[in-house]
């Protein structure tokens, strides 16, 4: 039986008991009205601690250091900038990424190795420490910050990217709450962004990474704005166990629960990247079924939503259904051209591999007007199932990545 998840109505990423966040302007990005730049999320308690980063081979300080922590399995806490990547400045970054954890962690009465660090910005360029320092202590966390937190980490990002869900486990109810930033650099091999997800739940830490893996699997690893994969990937989930209940382990109903809750905020937050894309005006959706494998169905959705060519026909309203094929067929996946439907917005226009007759007005039509352009092919070759997400490419993102440090 599914899950029931309920939907928390301006819900933040403090939604969940036992978590306050709070955040600054430190003067990293340009000032503006409400602008913020820095950030703390905390748990009142000890949390078990899941992470995955970035698979680059150019990381970020901040991720180094994070990821180290990270295989303690507990954390009490994050810090986060906007508007400097702290990233190919050397010996110098790791330096200045212990030391911001450490402001951070004596500003909220922690210990500095349980405090996190995530940094988003521009490439090449130190964090400046003496801002930090200063304005640091200005951070005032509270159970009402995860607002203000999901501010603080965005850069390109035309809206802050939240959601809080409860669920029912084992007879309590618990709430996952959760925050992301990324709409450019996107084109996750564990995720081109950041992602804070908290849950008052009691999870085990050795399923917690596991539910985690599956969950990013499914989410922010099938989205794509641009093809590109940032140096400071970071996903973060905090469990500090503050709903009460038994402990949720690997193999029992409570962990199939949490896995749908954790995988639908993770879906959700992904969704709400690629709707905000650089320049995107269009949210596109590609399901591909009949697969043979979950693997190969995962390869071809991803490999179309992330195709420049698909991305472009997207913007233009064309149903050029040949560059979904190409697509399709570069993606490895196993399959049999003369088995392959396509469906545009629930029209059929490919059966068995060629086109059959539709009006062409219709389908242009049906894409023009919806923010949203749903693929789906259908292999007919096997049973296995995924769906990815991507972004239109418009004229926007070009203009705007011309001239992005300038």
């Amino acid at each position: 039986m599914a899950a029931m998840i309920e939907l928390i109505q301006d819900g933040s990423v403090t939604s969940a008991r036992g978590f306050s966040a709070g955040a600054t302007y430190a003067g990293l990005k340009t000032q503006e009205n409400g602008v913020l730049d820095l950030g703390i999320l905390a748990s009142d308690v000890p949390a078990n601690l899941a992470a995955t980063f970035s698979t680059n081979k150019i990381l970020s300080p901040s991720v180094v250091l994070s990821r180290e922590r990270a295989t303690r399995g507990t954390a009490r806490g994050v810090v986060a900038n906007s508007g400097c990547a702290n990233c190919c400045v050397g010996e110098q970054g790791l330096t200045d990424a212990k030391e911001l954890t450490e402001l951070a962690a004596s500003h909220v009465g922690v210990d500095a190795q349980d405090m996190l660090v995530c940094s988003t910005g521009m490439i090449g360029v130190e964090l400046p420490m003496a801002l930090l320092r200063q304005n640091v202590s200005n951070i005032r966390p509270t159970a009402d910050g995860g607002h203000d937190f999901a501010k603080s980490i965005m850069t390109t990002d035309t809206r802050q990217k939240e959601i809080a869900v409860s669920v029912e486990i084992d007879g309590k109810m618990v709430t996952l709450g959760g925050a992301a930033k990324g709409v450019g650099m996107i084109h996750p091999n564990m995720a081109t962004m950041l992602a804070f997800v908290t849950t008052d739940a009691d999870v085990e830490q050795k399923f917690l990474q596991s539910a985690l893996g599956k969950a990013v699997d499914s989410s922010f690893n099938m989205c794509s704005v641009d093809g590109d994969q940032s140096t400071n990937d970071t996903v973060l989930v905090f469990a500090n166990g503050q709903a009460g209940g038994p402990v949720i382990e690997a193999g029992s109903t409570a962990a199939q629960a949490f896995q749908e809750a954790l995988a639908y905020v993770c879906v959700s937050l992904a969704k709400d990247m690629v709707r905000d894309g650089e320049g995107a005006q269009k949210l596109i959706d590609v399901t591909v079924d009949g697969a043979q494998t979950l693997a190969d169905a995962r390869k071809a959705a991803r490999e179309i939503a992330s195709s420049s060519l698909v991305k472009a026909m997207v913007h233009g309203n064309d149903p050029n259904w040949g560059r979904i094929m190409m697509a399709l067929g570069k993606s490895g996946a196993a399959m049999n051209e003369s088995k392959i439907d396509i469906f545009v917005n629930d029209i059929q226009i490919v059966h068995d591999g060629v086109a059959i007759p539709y009006h062409n007005d219709v389908v242009v039509s049906a894409m023009a007007g919806s923010p949203e352009v749903r693929f789906r092919v259908s292999l007919n070759i096997g049973d296995a199932t995924a769906t990815g997400w991507g972004c239109d490419l418009t004229e926007e993102y070009v203009t705007f990545n011309s001239a992005y440090s300038t």
